[in-house]
């Protein structure tokens, strides 16, 4: 249901009513492109010379087209056809886009797969969709698995030198076959399985549509009022819904430029190429905010063009977005909420409304529809804690090959996203937990997500988690592990008077590990909470540098 914070029109058209996925009823934009190669091609018939990529050259995108033309006939010609799926085992590169686009082209379906994955788990990820063929940075060609172990992975290209057992990806690049007549998609087509991660039990490949896609794209570039003069920063994995989606399809879906960060994180690097490309969107963890404005270099660089920094995933402390007010005054911060199986966006934040409402996730996007439960499924009143429930046409019709999960994570065209969250009488959703990490101390429920934004706003905390540890008296007690910055003299006993202040006397952390090295995360980014918990240590001193 639109929010009326949201226009009533605008990029996408006004909203009606549409049926998609065997009855699910849902808003959806009226004016819409109705497949990834729809959009593309419509791009590249009004923007022909604008750049559509920055990497380690720029990339036009009637240069793009003539890449994708090359990569989906060569692909054609190999067999590769309408269904199949093309695993991506590549990071941050104009490869990596061209071979979405390339590959929808044809109807194929795409697997992007995490450059952090070791060979076990990348066999696992060709084998449950059935990779035809997979496409390799040659530097990662070690965690390839072996012919015998993938029997359905036909074709193996590598990009960069001549990887063994591989074809270089150049051959894809060669005068194409004769052109293959594209197949008739539909916007219910899947376009993309993404994995997701996989903190408990083997991931699930969540079924990305034309139609999810598009909506989702259309969401952030409405809602961030994003325009083809607009150079958006991919410093997160084009192999997460985020960097893929968030970023990347949501500028080109109006023409915009996607600059890629290729390398790992480095906060000077980072920088540096924000300034020489006159970055004005991104989306981003909230630490990579803390770590460039506590930066001695940010005032070196010229960042005026940034105007939109959206983030997501975890609290964005509050010192550090009074440190950016103050340094990058006009750039905007704006909070925003999903998760795979909802291609991106459940919320975003109004860009007139962050300053007001910095403890919340936003509202609802423009199509989706949110509803918060108790435990039997029934809709709770306003500002009553419980799960959110997700539904629109961004939400996946379900998991790859996975009916059980389909049967227990859908109910009614809702995902039960298994976060436990509250929305207020405006609207505003509020974020406190996932619902297995809710602690339970002695009756009293604590969201971690409450403290955890209280312990961020503490000098010197670059990031943190709250787990709860076994106790045999109360059940459980609350631990905290706390991140701190390099040099920092933040002791124990100061952490829990800070919070102590601020917090109910049973929401402070009994025991709390200080460190430097960064907290343990999954291929996607999440904190894996449950290697905190099993972690034993109740406090660390620091550890070397």
């Amino acid at each position: 249901m639109q929010h009326s914070v949201w226009a009533d029109d605008g990029l996408g058209g006004a909203l009606r009513a549409e049926v998609h996925y065997d009855g699910r009823q849902m808003m959806c934009f009226s004016e819409r492109p109705a497949t990834l190669v729809e959009m593309f091609d419509g791009l590249v018939r009004r923007f022909p010379q604008r750049p559509a990529i920055v990497e380690d050259r720029t990339i036009s995108y009637l240069e793009l087209d003539r890449l994708v033309t090359a990569i989906s006939g060569n692909l054609a010609a190999l067999g590769v056809a309408r269904g199949d799926r093309v695993a991506l085992f590549l990071g941050n590169c104009w490869e990596f886009l061209a071979c979405v686009i390339a590959c929808n082209r044809i109807g194929a379906i795409v697997v992007p797969i995490g450059t952090r994955q070791r060979q076990a788990e990348l066999t696992f990820l060709l084998n449950d969709s059935d990779a035809k063929a997979l496409v390799f940075e040659s530097d990662l060609a070690g965690a390839v698995p072996p012919r015998q172990d993938v029997p359905s992975l036909v074709h193996r290209f590598a990009v960069g030198v001549v990887a063994p057992d591989a074809k270089p990806f150049a051959d894809l690049l060669a005068a194409p076959a004769p052109a293959v007549r594209a197949p008739e998609l539909s916007e219910e087509d899947v376009a993309v399985i993404l994995y997701t991660s996989g903190t408990t039990g083997r991931p699930k490949g969540a079924q990305l549509t034309h139609l999810g896609i598009i909506h989702s794209a259309l969401s952030f570039a409405r809602c961030h009022g994003l325009s083809a003069t607009d150079r958006a920063l991919v410093a997160v994995p084009l192999s997460h819904v985020t960097g893929l989606v968030g970023v990347a399809l949501s500028s080109m879906i109006v023409g915009g430029c996607v600059v890629l960060m290729r390398q790992a994180f480095k906060t000077a690097d980072f920088l540096a190429l924000a300034s020489r490309e006159g970055i004005t969107y991104s989306i981003l963890v909230p630490t990579i905010y803390t770590l460039c404005v506590m930066s001695s270099e940010l005032e070196a660089y010229d960042l005026s063009a940034w105007r939109i920094g959206c983030f997501g995933g975890a609290p964005m402390p509050i010192a550090t977005i009074e440190m950016l007010a103050e340094k990058l005054p006009h750039l905007q911060l704006l909070n925003a909420y999903g998760a795979t199986e909802t291609t991106s966006p459940s919320t975003i934040m109004p860009r007139a409304q962050w300053r007001h409402h910095i403890d919340s996730v936003g509202i609802t996007v423009p199509c989706g529809q949110i509803k918060v439960v108790d435990d039997d499924g029934r809709e709770v009143p306003r500002g009553t804690p419980g799960e959110l429930w997700i539904a629109g046409p961004m939400v996946v019709p379900g998991y790859w090959r996975r009916p059980d999960a389909n049967e227990s994570e859908f109910v009614d065209g809702f995902w039960r996203s298994g976060d436990i969250g509250a929305m207020d009488t405006d609207g505003f959703v509020r974020v406190f937990d996932r619902k297995k990490d809710m602690i339970n101390r002695g009756g009293f429920k604590v969201f971690s997500a409450e403290v955890e934004n209280v312990l961020c706003s503490l000098d010197g905390v670059l990031e943190c988690a709250i787990v709860g540890r076994a106790d045999p008296v109360l059940g459980e007690r609350v631990h905290a592990v706390v991140v701190i910055a390099e040099g920092s003299a933040l002791a124990e006993v100061t952490v829990k008077k800070f919070c102590a202040e601020r917090l109910s006397d049973y929401k402070v952390p009994e025991t709390i590990t200080l460190r430097t090295l960064p907290l343990p995360r999954n291929a996607n980014g999440k904190i894996l909470k449950s290697e905190l918990r099993e972690n034993k240590t109740t406090t660390l001193s620091r550890l070397p540098r």
